[in-house]
């Protein structure tokens, strides 16, 4: 929750490949007041089933600068896991896919940075696929 000093941040995850929230991606935050300082961690916490993250640490007073810390290949990883399981027998006869690479995720982290204003809310959806991403403030 915002106050006159402070700003409040809050975020979400839609997975776009499949046009369903991301569960269990952990997320982290940090702060700082100016553009030169240095980045405080203030800690984090993962997305739940509706890909919201609602206990994300309270920002300090005098914060300009957030970031959020999106740890997307553990998440990629274990999609990719469940989806192998899923699809093998169909998959057996099917020709290599160049962009399937299941070593790892094309974006293993998401790092969005952001200014804020004491007294404001910021709500910042992450709207994720395997080789690409989007954010904006939403409300």
């Amino acid at each position: 929750m915002s106050t006159e000093t402070t700003a409040s941040v809050s975020t979400h995850i839609l997975d776009t490949s499949i046009g369903r929230p991301a569960e269990g991606v952990a997320i982290s935050l940090a702060a700082r007041a100016g553009s030169g300082a240095e980045w405080q961690a203030l800690g984090g916490s993962a997305t739940d089933a509706d890909g919201r993250c609602k206990d994300l640490p309270a920002l300090p007073e005098g914060t300009t600068h957030v970031r959020l810390d999106f740890e997307t290949e553990a998440y990629f990883a274990k999609k990719t896991a469940n989806t192998q399981n899923q699809q093998a027998d169909a998959q057996q006869d099917a020709p290599a896919n160049r962009d399937s690479d299941t070593t790892g995720a094309f974006f293993p982290e998401v790092a969005i940075t952001f200014a804020v204003k004491p007294g404001e809310h910021y709500h910042v959806p992450l709207l994720l696929n395997p080789f690409g991403y989007s954010v904006y403030r939403g409300s």
